[in-house]
Order: C-alpha cells, then sequence, then structure tokens
C-alpha cells in the first residue's frame, strides 16, 4: 500500500473509532482505575478494539502498542523496526469531563520516530493527519488544509500552549525567559497540534507523559515544521527503553 492510501485508511480507522466513542460520550458511562490511577472507560476500550482489528488488517506483519494492550515486554520490543503506538482515547480526563478536548491518536514509529501521525477529534470533528513523506494536514469536515510552520523570532507575545488537566509547577520558572507570554490551555494531543497550526508559539512538556499521548502529534508537528526535542535539544525518540514514560519535551516553532 502506499503512502498516500495508508494514511486516509488511518485516518478512516480513527474516524471510526471516534464515532464508537461519541455514541458512548453521549450517554452515561462508568469509570474504572488502572493501578497508575489512571481512568478508564468503556469508550477507551470500544475505541481500542476497533483500531487494532484495522491495523491488523491493513498491515498484518507489523505489531501493535497501545496504551490499553501495553503489557508487551521489553526483550519483544526492543527488536521492532516498525510498530503502530496507540492511545484509543487521549485526554480521558477531558473526556469524563465532557469538555470535547480528547482525540485518537495512531502513530507509526519506524526506528524510533514517528513517520506518520493521525489525530482524530470526534467531538469537535477535527482531524490532523500527517505523513513524513506527504506533509501534514488539518482536517474539518470535508475541507483539508496543509499545515506548514512558519517561524517565530523568539521575541514579543509568545503564546504558551498547557495542559488543562496536568498544570506543571515547572512551567513558571521556564516561562521567564520570555518578555511576554500568554497561556493558550488545551487538553490531549492537540497541544502538539496547536504548534503544527501555528495557533501556539510553544508547548514545553515539563510533567509526565507516556509514548502513546504523544506518537501522533509529534508526528503532525515535527512533519509540518515544528521542532520536537528534549531539553537538551536532542530529539525525542520512541521504543528505546523498557519503559513508557516520555522524558520532558518541547515542541517549538520559535527561532532556535
Amino acid at each position: 500500500m502506499n503512502h498516500t492510501d495508508l494514511l486516509e485508511e488511518v485516518l478512516n480507522l480513527s474516524i471510526q473509532a471516534g464515532d464508537a466513542i461519541m455514541e458512548i460520550y453521549a450517554k452515561d458511562f462508568s469509570v474504572e482505575y488502572k493501578e497508575d490511577e489512571s481512568p478508564v472507560t468503556e469508550a477507551d476500550l470500544a475505541a481500542h478494539k476497533i483500531i487494532v482489528a484495522g491495523l491488523k488488517q491493513l498491515t498484518p506483519d507489523l505489531p501493535i502498542l497501545s496504551e490499553e494492550s501495553a503489557s508487551i515486554d521489553w526483550r519483544e520490543r526492543q527488536l521492532w523496526q516498525q510498530y503502530w503506538l496507540v492511545d484509543p482515547i487521549d485526554g480521558t480526563k477531558e473526556f469524563i469531563k465532557k469538555n470535547g478536548e480528547f482525540t485518537v491518536n495512531i502513530a507509526l514509529i519506524d526506528r524510533g520516530e514517528p513517520i506518520l501521525g493521525v489525530v482524530h477529534a470526534p467531538a469537535i470533528n477535527e482531524s490532523y493527519l500527517a505523513e513524513k513523506s506527504i506533509g501534514a494536514f488539518k482536517q474539518c469536515g470535508e475541507a483539508r488544509i496543509e499545515l506548514k510552520v512558519t517561524k517565530k523570532a523568539n521575541t514579543g507575545l509568545i503564546k504558551v500552549v498547557g495542559s488543562r488537566s496536568h498544570p506543571s509547577p515547572d512551567l513558571a520558572q521556564f516561562l521567564e525567559q520570555f518578555d511576554e507570554t500568554e497561556m493558550v490551555p488545551k487538553g490531549s494531543s492537540l497541544k502538539l497540534c496547536l504548534v503544527a497550526e501555528g495557533k501556539a508559539d510553544i508547548y514545553p512538556r515539563l510533567g509526565p507523559t507516556s509514548e502513546w499521548d504523544t506518537g501522533a502529534g509529534h508526528a503532525v508537528a515535527s512533519i509540518a515544521g515544528a521542532t520536537v526535542s528534549q531539553l537538551d535539544g536532542s530529539p525525542l525518540l520512541y521504543n528505546t527503553k523498557a519503559e513508557y514514560l516520555n522524558p520532558y519535551f518541547i515542541v517549538s516553532r520559535l527561532e532556535s
């Protein structure tokens, strides 16, 4: 399958998962909690089943790592060259609050780098999609626009996107380097996409995230032209260690 067709198929799959999520979103649903106290709902599990079944049909030879099936031994994972990285609902807390800022995340990782990503926000009917050889795009209904990051000077008003549910005590100290900032609160992987879109200048993530939280949005942001790096400037990579937690990172369209 060529890259364009694969990207469209993954987008369609994310929309199918989103439709299933919205059926549950519209009614009362129960919330359970995992060992790490993170919430999970029947919508997470329904979306997981749809995405995994669809990806197995699309690419039967590629392994799949989903937040809802993450107990894969490192000895097996470290042999993977390419794999799918999935978060059926990123922003489960936003889903529970019913504020609409949750997403379906599907990324294709190649030797540690996200080379394809789809972020679908079913409650607001917006999707972000990117593939390394094609480009990055935002889709609203039938309309699709290409995303190309324009670099911004590191002066004047800096728009900083941050988490609605995970404020970080380190953020205030980080922002002292800028003369003037404006906070843009946003949930889920939409934060990375806002930088790709130019609606925010920088997203400093100075709190915990897991790889499935960021893979798809990382693909969108980096393919659009934003930088996605660890605090020391080195690239943010995937599947390089036994644990799934990301280091702190920064997504930026500011000139270095």
